[in-house]
């Protein structure tokens, strides 16, 4: 771990910075809220966090000229952290309101929860479970370190469709229904949940990400 590593958290206009910040603030010192192009090109890691739309954050990044850094500090192979919508965000595409283009640093789709039948509530928003995609997956990643079957905290009616498997990292069931809930690929890290909200747990594994700086 490099000594009080430097984390830009994008704020591309969307919610959820104060918890994000709050959250990987305890484990440095020089976690800082930045619009700032250089931020991010300088810091020894990204946090892409978000609550909204997946136009309205994509309209966000591209106001604010972050696109392009924001892909290239991913190409140089960085440290990044996404959260809800920012995970969405890192794939191909978003079918919210609409086709839309994202950042495509990994490939695949975003789309919406199917009809889960009665008495299943579409957003899916409280806690659930976590669980590896497949036997010792979580062995030497930021997962490693908590139980499986890990209660985090979800707000979200769209979900993360990597088109490569090898990038799920964790699968929730809701309903009848299982969808990838975290991503792992190359320098990558991005979770539908948010660990800043799901208690110890969660914040091991911010922790546990700064530490791997």
């Amino acid at each position: 771990m490099k000594q009080d590593p430097t984390i830009a958290i994008v704020d591309y206009g969307v919610g959820n910075l104060y918890n994000a910040e709050r959250g990987f603030a305890q484990y440095t010192p020089n976690a800082i809220t930045t619009q700032s192009a250089d931020d991010i090109r300088n810091a020894d890691a990204i946090v892409l966090p978000g609550v909204g739309s997946f136009e309205s954050g994509m309209r966000g990044l591209r106001e604010r000229n972050l696109i392009e850094p924001i892909t290239k500090a991913a190409a140089s192979g960085k440290p990044f952290f996404c959260i809800c919508l920012g995970a969405q965000l890192i794939l191909d595409e978003g079918h919210e309101f609409g086709a839309h283009k994202g950042l495509g640093l990994v490939k695949g789709t975003v789309t919406r929860f199917p009809d889960l039948g009665r008495g299943i509530k579409i957003p899916h928003i409280g806690w659930n479970q976590i669980y590896p995609a497949s036997r010792n997956q979580w062995d030497n990643t930021i997962m490693g370190t908590i139980p499986e079957q890990s209660n985090m905290y979800f707000v979200h009616s769209y979900n993360l469709n990597p088109a490569d498997k090898g990038d799920v990292l964790c699968l929730t069931t809701y309903g009848w229904y299982e969808f990838c809930s975290a991503v792992k690929h190359k320098n990558i890290y991005a979770t539908q949940f948010h660990p800043e909200r799901s208690g110890p747990a969660g914040l091991r594994i911010i922790e546990q990400f700064v530490r791997s700086i």
